[in-house]
């Protein structure tokens, strides 16, 4: 272990080009290569479309181009588990029928899953509940489909729904997202200092413990650093963050402190960095006229910046341009990337952040927090990926860096998997004790 640190701390100072030429060794890339057969490669976050998902064709079964996640990308050397994110937008609606609207939309995403595993491809991926069944789902030569719910906002007030949520399989849950709700504050709140609560609600405090008491991992992705240290301190078992990297290398909202990440260790929990671009390097401002040009675009599909707390909605008269919930239905999506690629041509956009840089996040909470407490997701089909990761069957390039940098076998099945699984099961096993 020693040893591992030294080498990962000496491949900090190799440049980018001698980062390439390593990788290309041949011995690097059968070492990885090896190590990422035997490792149980597990994705914290991927979003999904359940209309695709389900659809004629299924579109998950035959895959798509554009599609990071789908059976035959996981199939490719790729993934061996994800957790299919169940969301929805954030909505400035308080309201039952708003609530009961948005709790709709989830159960037909907990159904899509269901019916992908259960009817559509049964002989390929099966459904995980426990970290037990995930390990006997893999070992069967399965892929693990698992469910995390990003944005309680859908459970309304009634503390009782979060129980309908974990028979449906949900295993985690972020209190919000974009934008604050009835639970929790939002890490969009930084942008205008603007607090609903000063971390969680009494009702999410409540929401905390019930998780706690059935045996769903807390999630801390999304919400405000106070409520993230709020939920830390009172739960009662292990927490994690399903797709956030590091503030002190990209100063983003989303990423997690040094602050955050020590109460994480405290905690026991395991912060699971995520190839989001945005997230792993700070861009340059885009050109004013490349930046003029996106935000008239977006202005002409009703697609709201994401991050306010008006994220997710339409703009006025573009309801039908929506999935229930609040993202823009596939159509626009298509017009949106459409036209991107033309903005694009006149005024080129900044480099993506690479798999190297990602790892940098890996070896910064390595260091910090420990080799116990980190973990890789992706936010695939939801704005993530970067140069070299950006669909589940590139996952064999995070593995090579790794490698490169002097991880152990040890570590990369840790990272991979291993700390995941064990916070799952530290989590299933409080929620035992609590009964």
């Amino acid at each position: 272990m020693q040893l591992s640190r030294i080498l990962r701390a000496l491949a900090l100072t190799l440049t980018v080009g001698t980062a390439a030429a390593a990788q290309d060794d041949p011995a690097v890339v059968a070492k990885a290569r090896a190590i990422h057969a035997k490792a149980l490669k597990i994705d914290t976050h991927v979003d999904f479309n359940a209309a695709q998902m389900v659809g004629a064709p299924p579109n998950y079964i035959t895959g798509l181009p554009r599609t990071q996640v789908d059976l035959p990308k996981m199939e490719k050397a790729g993934l061996d588990a994800v957790f299919f994110s169940v969301y929805v937008g954030q909505r400035q609606d308080f309201s039952d029928s708003a609530y009961a609207a948005m709790q709709a939309v989830n159960m037909a995403q907990f159904d899509a899953i269901h019916a992908l595993a259960e009817k559509l491809a049964p002989d390929r991926i099966a459904i995980a509940y426990t970290a037990a069944d995930v390990r006997r789902i893999h070992a069967s030569g399965k892929k693990v489909a698992l469910m995390g719910v990003e944005n309680a906002y859908g459970i309304g007030i009634d503390v009782s729904t979060v129980a309908r949520y974990y028979e449906r399989g949900a295993r985690y849950l972020s209190l919000a997202h974009n934008g604050h709700n009835q639970l929790s504050d939002s890490n969009t709140g930084e942008s205008d200092n603007v607090w609903k609560w000063n971390g969680l609600s009494p009702l999410g405090r409540q929401v905390v413990a019930e998780a706690n008491r059935l045996g769903i991992m807390m999630d801390i992705s999304h919400p405000s650093k106070a409520s993230n240290l709020q939920v830390m301190a009172m739960s009662k078992a292990p927490v994690i963050a399903s797709h956030s990297s590091v503030r002190a290398l990209c100063d983003h909202s989303r990423n997690l402190d040094d602050e955050q990440l020590l109460a994480l260790k405290k905690n026991g929990g395991v912060a699971q960095m995520v190839a989001f671009s945005g997230y792993v390097k700070k861009a340059p401002p885009d050109a004013p006229q490349r930046a003029a040009a996106i935000a008239a675009l977006r202005a002409e599909l009703g697609m709201n910046p994401r991050g306010g707390q008006g994220a997710g909605q339409p703009a006025a008269g573009q309801a039908a341009a929506r999935r229930p919930g609040g993202a823009p239905n596939d159509s626009v999506f298509a017009l949106y990337r459409q036209k991107l690629a033309a903005i694009d041509a006149k005024f080129p956009p900044p480099p993506r952040a690479t798999v190297s840089d990602f790892v940098n996040h890996i070896d910064y909470a390595v260091k910090l927090i420990g080799i116990d407490h980190v973990g890789i997701s992706s936010d695939f089909d939801g704005g993530g990926g970067v140069e070299g990761f950006n669909n589940a069957s590139e996952s064999i390039n995070v593995t090579i860096e790794l490698v490169r940098r002097g991880y152990s076998e040890k570590d990369i099945m840790a990272l991979w998997g291993g700390n995941l699984l064990r916070v799952m099961a530290q989590v299933e096993k409080a929620a035992r004790a609590s009964r």
